[in-house]
């Protein structure tokens, strides 16, 4: 591994911002000082970072990257390889896939698919089935990033809404269990009410009516009996994507160091409301839908005070072929890694998100909760993933730059952000640097240490 020395950046860690020099060695940070002369004097690359942002890199928690079973969606080497581009450095991959991974075979395919081909450090989620709670048990809890259980709104084997499994699983899940919370029920009566009155007019459903069909009230239901679960149990829970202002009432602010139930809130809704399905439509369709302004800005509070703890990607691709079918027919989900950071540094741009506070939930705290070994923060000894973020005096478009993802499509395209990365380095390696990806570049397998 290169020995790199970043002069002159301005470091955004563990609250504090303060002017370094760093030095990087064996893939490991080795000093972090106000000058450093002689110990760099051999550096094998040499940043000056101009004044630049230096933050820990992104730990996405929740990625979809399509691998096995969807190359047209999106593989681990073309997503990761995004990802960099956005300031992340390490992921962790749902279960999702085809097929899916629920037994422990399917998860060492995953391993060694990364291992051959992600630029980007690597963990994968274990999927939950009504027949795989056997499996889960005996899983040994350092071999999964988490486990994830769909508690409605999926299909298939991981739709997992029988009551005596979910009180089996919140008692024996040994990893952190990461909960999509929708009502099943609730989302089927909304959906057959929107069917009747459209056909009535003999027009067809609008992507608009997507956050009143996967409403709020299906959002609080599921999510408030996962909650009722996990403390009747004392499961270690972590629910994703939190997208309205009722739900934060189950969630306690402050540190999440002694928590045992944290919630998540991804890019989308952070960024997104409902009034924009009326220029994007289907291609901001994700599950838990978008919904209104308000809630939106409560997500944004409850960032700021933590109810929140986290803030994850869910990056989701789709062709846009399918994207472009009618509401029913198209699949939920965006590609959002290549413009994570760029996307929360236009939150801190517009006052909304402050610098210190994005750092903590992209890295700090994921490190803490997923219990990450020595990654997260910016200190010696500490793996060395970290991203320089540059600002440009004029908002640069998103659709001047080329989208990375296999899909080819990005919502944000439209959008324009002050902030890109320049450089971004992973365990030690310059990974993407001055707009250009940088091989090779191989990431590692994330040690959990719980």
């Amino acid at each position: 591994m290169p020995v790199i020395l970043i002069r002159n950046a301005m470091m955004v860690n563990e609250g504090q911002i303060r002017a370094v020099d760093m030095l990087i060695r064996q893939g490991r940070i080795a000093c972090i000082a106000s000058h450093i002369d002689h110990l760099g004097q051999h550096a094998d690359i040499q940043i000056d970072a101009e004044g630049r942002w230096l933050l820990p890199g992104m730990i996405d928690d929740q990625v979809h990257f399509r691998e096995p079973g969807m190359p047209d969606k999106g593989s681990i080497a073309s997503e990761s390889r995004a990802a960099v581009a956005g300031g992340i450095t390490s992921f962790m991959d749902m279960p999702n896939t085809m097929p899916p991974t629920l037994n422990v075979d399917e998860l060492e395919r995953k391993k060694a698919l990364a291992a051959r081909n992600s630029v980007a450090n690597y963990g994968f989620h274990f999927g939950v089935s009504h027949h795989n709670l056997d499996t889960i048990a005996a899983l040994d809890p350092n071999s999964v990033a988490g486990i994830k259980v769909f508690m409605g709104a999926s299909t298939g084997q991981m739709l997992v809404d029988d009551p005596v499994v979910l009180e089996r699983l919140f008692r024996i899940a040994p990893a952190p269990l990461l909960a999509h919370c929708e009502h099943t029920p609730t989302i089927e009566h909304q959906q057959a009410r929107f069917r009747e009155h459209y056909e009535r007019q003999h027009s067809e459903v609008p992507p608009d009516c997507h956050p009143l069909i996967r409403n709020a009230d299906a959002c609080y239901l599921s999510s408030s009996f996962a909650v009722e679960l996990a403390r009747r149990h004392n499961t270690r829970l972590h629910v994703l994507h939190i997208s309205t202002a009722r739900e934060l009432s189950l969630f306690d602010a402050g540190s999440a160091t002694d928590k045992r139930i944290t919630a998540e809130a991804c890019l989308a809704h952070l960024y997104f409301c409902d009034e924009d399905y009326a220029r994007l439509g289907n291609l901001i369709k994700c599950n838990p839908a978008i919904k209104t302004a308000a809630d939106r800005q409560a997500l944004q509070e409850a960032v700021a005070d933590g109810r929140i703890d986290v803030i994850g990607s869910d990056h989701a691709p789709h062709t846009r072929r399918e994207k472009s079918r009618n509401y029913f027919e198209a699949p939920s989900g965006l590609p959002l890694v290549q413009h994570a950071l760029p996307l929360l540094m236009q939150l801190y741009e517009t006052g909304k998100m402050d610098l210190c506070t994005i750092v903590e939930k992209t890295s700090h705290r994921v490190a803490d909760l997923f219990s990450i070994k020595d990654r997260g923060y910016l200190r010696e000894g500490y793996w060395a993933d970290l991203v320089l973020l540059e600002r440009q005096q004029l908002a640069q478009s998103v659709h001047s730059s080329p989208v990375l993802y296999r899909c080819g499509w990005s919502a944000l395209q439209q959008e324009s952000f002050h902030y890109r990365v320049n450089t971004t380095i992973v365990s030690g390696q310059l990974a993407w640097h001055q707009g250009q990806l940088q091989e090779p570049c191989h990431g590692q397998a994330l040690a959990f240490s719980r």
